[in-house]
């Protein structure tokens, strides 16, 4: 993780208020599979046609948002839903 984990006491999800943690490394391996096959949209609806480089998902694992250059995106359109997975 390139950031301040103290970070993590202080910041949630932008929409749930939930707490955030780092993403794990298998799940942002097989989010990035599928970033790379176009499968992946954001929650403007937008497709994410960028790997990766970190992650941040609530604590329920529902929503993730990337870490660029060390910077959390904590904006709600950028979020990426996690039950996309799940379709593929």
């Amino acid at each position: 993780m390139s950031f301040d984990k103290n970070l993590l006491d202080i910041i949630c999800c932008p929409v749930t208020r939930l707490p955030m943690e780092p993403m794990l490394t298998a799940t942002l391996a097989k989010l990035n599979g599928l970033i790379l096959e176009q499968k992946i949209r954001d929650c403007g609806d937008a497709v994410v046609t960028e790997e990766l480089q970190d992650a941040l998902v609530t604590d329920d694992g529902k929503i993730a948002y990337p870490i660029v250059d060390g910077i959390p995106v904590l904006l709600e359109e950028r979020g990426i839903s996690l039950t996309q997975l799940d379709a593929f």
